[in-house]
């Protein structure tokens, strides 16, 4: 048992011992791998900043170059730089003595000139003492001259019996009658010769005018009319219980006409400008097939909105085909709506085109500033476009409106004048006047209704024959013009003009009528008799 117990004690401190010896054997090894690694790492570290070294060596070496690189370029630069400022130093030497060349030679000029000039002086020295000997003479052969006529005078009137002053009387009365003669038939002959002139001028003018005004007008109506592809969109159209046609009605402010001719509505209105709106949107509702009130109401607002693009774009295209910019926008719109425009049946803004190519043509024949008149010529009835929202005479609202948007104070009188609501302040006004009467009184430019134009004609020749010695009236020349025969006993020359006056004031103030109505009073004293 003892011995038991020694040997486990034996085995145990010899594995003991074993272990106490790896122990150690393995703490060595540790510290051998240790110092292998810590050896490694100072070799490695040593080759890091050798190889560091090295890099820094060939940085350093590859900067200097490069600074060597830099300076001799720069080297180079000043080189150019000082080549080009010698070439140009050498330039302005050579400039500078050219230029002392020229100012030599302009002193040898000079020189000479100065010369010749003392040549010249001495020269009038001699011509004026010459001078003053001729007219020494002279005027000895001229007192010479009036003793010698003193004596042919006072011999001639003692011959003719009569003085000096009867002698020149007599003379100068007998040219002063046969001068007034001649003068008489010269200025006769001047004045038809002019007037001949001015006759074929204006006609010239007034053809060459309208021929290059020759521009398609059209006849306005009252109604649209747009075809359907079926009958059942009629239906479709009027809605339940009429709900679409009501809608579309109240939007776009036209009458909606839905009768039994086949395929085919009417949209009536006044308004030219709302019955297209009108008439682009209920096509394109066809087109679509969606229609119904919400579906109306987004259609006719979008029409709406592009009917303002193109309002501005028919604007643009009449001032484009003029040569005239710069208009404000707000002017150029109005001037689309005036092609929905008419007057007696003349398309607005067709006129007002017309009337700015005769005014130009006036302009140009005239002398004045033909761009200004076409100006003024084309927004004259601009005030027609909103005549609708404003009161008062167009000419007046057109004024205005050109006015505020920045147009020149002569175009704005000449726009408000071209009526007389106010006078006229310029030849523009004058010439703007007469384009509009020739564009509104040309043949087939404007359309009256046959019992229209009688009842005008009887009301022209009534007004005229209501005053008193008034014997006879006519209206001739298509209602343009009247013409009052009058008593000689009752009225007398001075009375015809101011007859004439109140005739066409009284034809102004009663009468509606396109243009202008000329009044011709006609006086005339008619000696009878009888040779038996």
């Amino acid at each position: 048992m003892a011995a038991g117990i020694v040997i486990g004690i034996l085995i145990g401190l010899a594995l003991a011992g074993v272990y106490f010896y790896l122990q150690k054997k393995q703490q060595r090894e540790k510290e051998l791998e240790a110092q292998a690694l810590l050896e490694k790492a100072k070799n490695k570290a040593e080759e890091i900043i050798k190889q560091a070294e090295q890099e820094a060596k060939l940085k350093i070496q590859e900067a200097q170059f490069q600074i060597k690189e830099e300076l001799i370029n720069q080297k180079q630069k000043l080189e150019k730089e000082f080549e080009k400022k010698f070439q140009e130093l050498a330039l302005k030497e050579e400039r500078l003595s050219t230029k002392e060349d020229y100012i030599n030679k302009k002193e040898r000029d000079l020189e000479k000139k100065e010369s010749s000039i003392e040549k010249k002086l001495k020269e009038l020295e001699d011509l004026q003492k010459s001078l003053e000997q001729e007219k020494r003479e002279i005027e000895k052969n001229k007192k010479e001259v009036e003793e010698l006529s003193q004596k042919t005078k006072e011999e001639l009137e003692r011959v003719a019996g009569l003085t000096e002053k009867e002698a020149k009387d007599l003379l100068l009365k007998k040219v002063e009658e046969e001068l007034t003669e001649e003068k008489a038939k010269v200025i006769m002959k001047f004045e038809n010769s002019i007037k001949e002139e001015a006759k074929r001028k204006a006609q010239e003018i007034l053809a060459y005018s309208i021929a290059k005004a020759a521009i398609p007008f059209v006849t306005e109506k009252t109604v649209s009319v747009v075809h359907l592809p079926n009958e059942d969109m009629k239906g479709r159209i009027i809605g339940r219980e009429g709900r679409n046609i009501r809608t579309f009605e109240a939007l776009t402010g036209v009458d909606l006409l839905i009768d039994d001719t086949p395929e085919v509505v009417v949209l009536s209105c006044v308004d030219p400008l709302r019955r297209e709106i009108a008439r682009i949107a209920l096509e394109k509702l066809i087109a679509d097939g969606r229609i119904h009130p919400t579906r109306i109401e987004e259609v006719v607002k979008q029409v709406e909105e592009e009917m303002e693009q193109h309002l501005m774009e028919i604007g643009e295209k009449a001032c484009f085909e003029l040569g005239i910019y710069g208009l404000h926008p707000e002017l150029v719109k109005m001037l689309g709506k005036l092609k929905f425009r008419t007057s007696y049946s003349q398309n607005v803004l067709q006129h007002s085109i017309e009337t700015a190519i005769i005014c130009g043509a006036l302009a140009g024949e005239l002398g004045l500033d033909v761009k200004k008149a076409k100006r003024a010529a084309l927004l004259h009835d601009i005030g027609k476009a909103a005549s609708y929202e404003q009161e008062g005479p167009h000419a007046l609202i057109g004024a205005d409106l050109a006015r505020k948007y920045g147009e020149d104070e002569e175009i704005v009188n000449a726009i408000a004048s071209h009526h007389e609501d106010v006078p006229i302040t310029s030849l523009l006004g004058v010439i703007l006047q007469i384009s509009d009467a020739i564009s509104g009184a040309r043949p087939g430019a404007r359309r009256e209704l046959l019992e229209a134009y009688i009842k005008r004609i009887k009301e022209l020749e009534s007004i005229a024959s209501s005053f008193e010695g008034v014997e006879k009236a006519f209206a001739i020349q298509a209602g343009r013009e009247v013409r009052v025969i009058v008593d000689d006993k009752k009225i007398s020359d001075e009375d015809a003009y101011l007859l004439a006056r109140e005739i066409a004031q009284k034809i102004e103030k009663e009468l509606t009528y396109p243009g202008i109505i000329r009044v011709t009073v006609i006086r005339e004293t008619r000696a009878i008799e009888y040779a038996k």
